[in-house]
């Protein structure tokens, strides 16, 4: 038990993942969660009105199952299997977190200046969450995929379009931390 409670080395994950990907190509299968949103406007009857969710959707309802699964898994992990120790931060992160305001550094995965109700009901916590739902949702759309589905299924299937959208997924994310972080906190 302990050593489920610990996180696990990339030599265990890794391979697992690999495992995992191994058998979706084998199957003839592809992965991604943003998928399972078309999939799920597709049983809404969005087709009726958009095209693009005028598809077999049902050949895809297997995905929605990995969804499930993510969802329930992560409640485990969350909620039985957590190890409430600190994270093992630098101190130049410690310190330029603290200068933005944060408190408590490190000592939560989800800091509550950002995800406690009080924080998301703010003004600027729901125009963070809106503007940032609407970029993601054009993104993921405009990308044909999301970051899981480009940077897990696309790179292990080594296509180049995966591979330009992770390079993109990156830079966007350097830009975002460093030049557009600061600025919002």
């Amino acid at each position: 038990m302990e050593y489920i409670l610990q996180p696990w080395p990339w030599y265990i994950s890794g391979p697992c993942i690999a495992i995992v990907m191994f058998l979706l190509l084998y199957f003839g299968r592809t992965f991604g969660m943003s998928s399972n949103l078309r999939t799920m406007c597709a049983i809404g009857g969005a087709g009726k009105r958009v095209a693009f969710f005028n598809y077999d959707w049902k050949s895809h309802k297997w995905n929605l199952v990995v969804v499930l699964g993510a969802i329930v898994g992560g409640f485990i992990a969350h909620y039985v299997l957590s190890n409430p120790i600190n994270m093992d931060l630098s101190e130049a992160t410690v310190n330029d977190l603290a200068a933005l305001g944060f408190n408590d550094v490190g000592q939560n995965l989800l800091p509550p200046e950002l995800f406690s109700w009080e924080a998301i009901l703010s003004v600027k916590g729901l125009s963070i969450l809106i503007i940032g739902g609407f970029l993601v949702g054009f993104g993921t759309r405009y990308a044909g995929g999301c970051t899981s589905g480009h940077a897990i299924t696309g790179l292990s299937s080594l296509q180049l379009p995966s591979l330009v959208a992770v390079v993109g997924f990156f830079l966007g994310g350097l830009i975002m931390i460093h030049l557009i972080f600061p600025i919002l906190f």
